[in-house]
């Protein structure tokens, strides 16, 4: 897909943590969805789900936005 939208999920997560140097983001392309893993350091896995997951939903929400300009599918992961 866009490299972009890798670059956006790495800009996002590495202005919340902190620990930016530990933040890495993997693409997983489909055919219609594209899946993005974020990984940061465990210390910082509170700041990106943030409080009931709204963090990590505004990031969906962003990623998703971004993506429909490309008439792709994101999914944003979080692994632990």
């Amino acid at each position: 897909m866009e490299p972009k939208l890798k670059e956006l999920v790495e800009f996002i997560a590495k202005s919340l943590v902190d620990s930016p140097d530990e933040v890495t983001v993997s693409e997983i392309d489909g055919e219609q969805t594209t899946i993005f893993e974020l990984k940061v350091a465990q210390g910082d896995i509170g700041k990106i789900i943030g409080k009931q997951g709204r963090t990590a939903r505004s990031i969906r929400n962003i990623l998703s936005a971004a993506a429909m300009k490309h008439k792709k599918r994101a999914v944003l992961e979080i692994l632990e």
